[in-house]
């Protein structure tokens, strides 16, 4: 429960930190969310189960954020089942142990398949999402500022990681 909790308060100052100050950059292509990559870089360092709780946190911050276009529960839904399944992939990965390289490309590519399942299941509920041409450059932009960040917050998160769940390997 405490893990949890400790979970909870940081996914909350990330969620905090990405409204106050990340969404007020206008960088083109979207820029990046950073509330996501910490959500994703977590899941890889958990287990499924709290990959999931994790997930859903995450999810349920970003659906209250105010650039948020879906319905309630849309990010929800889409954070549970991404950070479940980065875990899954991610936790017997022997090889992202130490290896930031491989770990920021899972994060990038996680990162573009929720931004695009986001786009598909978004269109399939009816939120306006712009021309084809704009989602596209969303969700390269968003993809690429996710590759550039990543590994400037990789080492914080890790360490936060570690710190909470007092585990003795950081990336």
């Amino acid at each position: 429960m405490r893990q949890f909790l400790l979970t909870l308060i940081q996914t909350f100052v990330v969620f905090v930190v990405q409204e106050a100050i990340i969404s007020q950059f206008r960088l083109p292509g979207g820029g990046f969310s950073l509330l996501l990559i910490f959500s994703l870089v977590w899941a890889i360092l958990s287990s499924p189960e709290i990959a999931a709780l994790t997930g859903f946190t995450a999810g349920f911050f970003m659906d209250l954020s105010q650039s948020a276009s879906g319905p309630i529960g849309h990010w929800t839904l889409l954070m549970i089942a991404a950070c479940y399944a980065v875990s899954y992939l991610g936790s017997g990965n022997e090889s992202l142990s130490g290896n930031p390289l491989g770990f920021t490309f899972l994060t990038m590519s996680a990162v573009f398949f929720v931004e695009l399942s986001y786009a598909v299941t978004g269109a399939l509920l009816g939120v306006q999402a712009g021309s084809f041409g704009q989602v596209i450059i969303t969700l390269v932009g968003v993809t690429i500022w996710s590759l550039v960040a990543t590994p400037i917050f990789l080492p914080l998160f890790s360490y936060a990681h570690s710190l909470t769940f007092s585990t003795r390997s950081t990336i």
